[in-house]
């Protein structure tokens, strides 16, 4: 027993991250599964979050080691008016794990959630916050925004996100759902008006 190690949740992934993304540190194709990863829990989030294949999402690649993902999430805080923190105190909670296991592999991390005329936004290093919530004038509807600056450290020198958007597998083996309202758009900045522009579904 004296040999069980636990580690937390940041740990266990830069250790493990073929347990959350199903290949490792070094391998070539670790930003491609990262960025599978955060897409795919948008078409299949938490029951509680809503029912698959209906959230709509925006990815914009903005850089080799970053890129940034906008959901029309519908918030319920539980008449709080305020979100649930999560990891360490985060805005990232368990129903979004995937995301949080991305924001372990990165240097920064940037979360704005926002409902009924209130928005909350938290910066982060890797999953953990350097500061408690605040308050920001939010845009009408509901949705949550996370950006993601990866850390070289943590995923590699050879880290960089793929040019190739049209094939990503956004669904993985055990998706069986039918086809829904939501879609994710995936688009990619580095080139500027050249850059490519993807919609899965």
């Amino acid at each position: 027993m004296a040999d069980i190690e636990v580690l937390e949740f940041d740990a266990a992934v830069r250790r493990r991250m073929g347990t959350y993304f199903g290949v490792g540190r070094g391998d070539s194709r670790l930003s491609v599964h990262v960025l599978c990863a955060v897409a795919r829990h948008a078409l299949h989030p938490a029951t509680r979050v809503a029912a698959e294949h209906t959230l709509r999402a925006v990815v914009v690649i903005t850089g080799d080691l970053s890129f940034t993902i906008v959901m029309d999430q519908p918030h319920a805080w539980d008449g709080s008016d305020v979100p649930a923190l999560g990891y360490f105190d985060s805005l990232l909670g368990s129903e979004w794990w995937l995301l949080a296991a991305a924001a372990a592999l990165s240097e920064r991390v940037t979360i704005e959630m926002w409902s009924a005329g209130r928005g909350f936004g938290q910066d982060l290093v890797g999953i953990r916050p350097l500061s408690g919530p605040r308050e920001f004038d939010s845009p009408k509807g509901s949705g949550t925004k996370v950006a993601f600056v990866f850390d070289p450290t943590h995923v590699g020198p050879d880290f960089v996100l793929p040019t190739d958007l049209k094939n990503l597998d956004l669904h993985g083996p055990h998706c069986s759902a039918p086809t829904g309202s939501g879609h994710v758009l995936i688009r990619d900045l580095r080139h500027g008006s050249a850059g490519q522009e993807v919609m899965h579904r």
